[in-house]
């Protein structure tokens, strides 16, 4: 299945940082969410977006945004990745890869690593924007630049 622009975003569960449950319903629908998949833990281009994702994340706060990061590492390289950067927002295991199923994220470089997408998804539950690049650091601009945008047509609906 590929996802696009309108659609409604799919929910989920899987394992946070600490091995807990994590509902998708607790966010999707309720906030704007920034959903991103990256390939893996402690890769150079891996690190960097998610450092940029930890430095722009009060600015995500600040417009009432959240931040998930998904890759299929398990939750012990999750953790040990969201310690050694101090990265304030959830990171999620797919290790079966249904996420990234539902969500239509393939693979490429052989099938080994999964592609690099960032989805915004409104309050109402619907994908405004999808980014692919393999250049991380892209990502956050992008992103920020969406989520800039849905407030500001929501602020000027009330």
């Amino acid at each position: 299945m590929i996802l696009k622009v309108g659609d409604k975003a799919p929910h989920f569960s899987s394992k946070d940082i600490h091995g807990k449950n994590f509902e998708s319903q607790s966010i999707i629908e309720k906030k704007v969410l920034v959903l991103y998949f990256y390939p893996k833990n402690n890769t150079a281009i891996c690190t960097a977006q998610a450092c940029s994702f930890r430095d722009s994340y009060q600015d995500f706060q600040n417009l009432g945004a959240d931040v998930i990061g998904v890759s299929s590492d398990d939750v012990a390289s999750h953790q040990e990745f969201a310690n050694k950067f101090k990265l304030p927002f959830l990171l999620l295991s797919d290790e079966s890869q249904e996420i990234k199923k539902k969500y239509g994220v393939s693979s490429h470089f052989f099938g080994f690593l999964s592609n690099r997408i960032t989805f915004v998804i409104d309050d109402d539950g619907i994908i405004q924007m999808i980014f692919d690049s393999v250049l991380g650091k892209n990502h956050i601009s992008k992103a920020l630049q969406k989520v800039k945008e849905l407030i500001n047509i929501k602020n000027n609906k009330t």
